[in-house]
């Protein structure tokens, strides 16, 4: 009887020690699942590929619980990395590094999302190759940011000084660059899609003279142009890994929605307010440069851009290179 009765508890107990494994599991689960993520994007094409996410959150048939909000400016992100009401934000490639060099490792890169998306645009013809901007008024935005030092570097490497051999006046949002084009005469400026595409369905005087891209690629430097990354800050990373896992899944199946969707990513684009309608939003998008680059490629290919704007301006990534810690490779 002693036996019998001591079995019986043994199964008593190994029936409860599973329950309560059960349980802890489905807690996991659902811990997981209302992980509560602030993210945050530029509005243009960084925030472009983030539509898919930013939809299906809104549906709850994500993983995280994504509270997606999205800026004008870059300043106001590095102010919510500072105080910590920002967990994933998708910034300038040069700012990552510039804020992981200001925080001390206090945030890491997690991907590539926009590669090339800069153009200069003109109202007249006089604009044919870097050497014709010597000597003329260049608005522009992005001062701090790859707009600067992009445009700068490439100044610079074909024989033109940016502080000497021309005026470049930097406003802060691209919608100011476009009312200065269209305000003045044989106006000079340079912008991102999808800006371009917004400010020549207004301005019919407007065209494409250069893509910095195309410049940039032709001083054949190894390296590649990289517009927009996606950084988390490093305690949430450390305290949240399968959470960023599942946002790095749900993000590349966003970027990969608007990259092959293009006219339902549109849709999304216009709804979301990034860009004014939905036809200036399917015509940009080929021009956005949108892509999810992570791990060893995404390292390689953010080193090398670093590494030319370093030796150019060391300011510009925020005085030093970042080691390999910057780089979430796994």
């Amino acid at each position: 009887i002693y036996r019998k009765g001591r079995v019986f508890v043994m199964l008593k107990l190994k029936r409860l020690a599973a329950m309560c494994c059960a349980a802890m599991l489905t807690l996991g689960a659902s811990a997981l699942a209302e992980t509560q993520v602030n993210v945050t994007a530029l509005k243009g094409p960084t925030a472009m590929g983030m539509v898919k996410l930013m939809q299906d959150a809104e549906n709850g048939e994500t993983a995280n619980t994504y509270n997606v909000t999205m800026y004008g400016t870059a300043d106001e992100i590095t102010a919510g990395i500072a105080n910590k009401t920002i967990d994933i934000a998708n910034v300038p490639c040069n700012l990552a590094s510039v804020l992981y060099n200001k925080t001390e490792g206090g945030i890491k890169l997690l991907d590539i999302n926009t590669l090339g998306v800069l153009y200069v645009v003109e109202t007249g013809e006089s604009i044919q190759s870097v050497e014709d901007l010597k000597g003329k008024t260049i608005y522009s935005t992005g001062k701090g940011t790859t707009p600067e030092f992009a445009l700068n570097y490439i100044l610079r490497e074909n024989g033109i000084d940016p502080e000497t051999d021309v005026t470049i006046e930097y406003k802060s949002e691209a919608t100011e660059v476009a009312a200065a084009l269209a305000e003045t005469d044989d106006a000079i400026a340079v912008l991102p899609q999808p800006f371009v595409t917004t400010a020549m369905m207004q301005n019919d005087k407007l065209r494409i003279a250069l893509s910095l891209t195309d410049e940039w690629d032709k001083l054949d430097n190894g390296s590649t142009l990289v517009t927009g990354v996606t950084i988390i800050r490093t305690d949430v990373l450390e305290e949240n890994p399968a959470a960023v896992e599942k946002f790095l899944e749900e993000y590349e199946a966003s970027i990969n929605y608007t990259e092959t969707n293009a006219e339902d990513a549109a849709k999304l684009i216009a709804q979301y307010e990034i860009v004014p309608k939905e036809p200036i939003a399917l015509k940009a998008l080929p021009g956005c440069n949108i892509h999810f680059i992570k791990g060893e490629e995404m390292k390689e290919k953010v080193a090398g851009y670093l590494q030319v704007l370093f030796d150019a301006d060391p300011k510009s990534v925020g005085g030093t290179l970042p080691d390999d810690a910057f780089y979430y490779t796994e």
